[in-house]
């Protein structure tokens, strides 16, 4: 997920970090609220260049490099989180 306020080139700086990883995008979802900008990806990390661990690190860096606040979840922990 992606939050924050809103401006130029927020969807091209995650996704240019995912493809630099070796992540790649399977599903986008992004609105804007007057100036608040969210987004949530789906991003298979099967080619993942770096371990899951690091790439949570570089996301959350490149979040706090433009104001952002990124959180990047596995699949099987947002699993475990949400079953009944």
């Amino acid at each position: 997920t992606v939050i924050g306020r809103d401006s130029i080139g927020i969807i091209s700086r995650v996704s240019g970090e995912c493809a630099k990883r070796g992540a790649n995008i399977v599903d986008i979802s992004q609105s804007v609220l007057r100036d608040y900008f969210a987004m949530i990806m789906l991003v298979d990390i099967d080619e993942l260049k770096i371990p899951f661990s690091a790439f949570v690190d570089e996301m959350a860096r490149l979040g706090e490099e433009n104001h952002l606040e990124i959180r990047t979840m596995h699949e099987d922990i947002f699993n475990s989180m949400h079953k009944i």
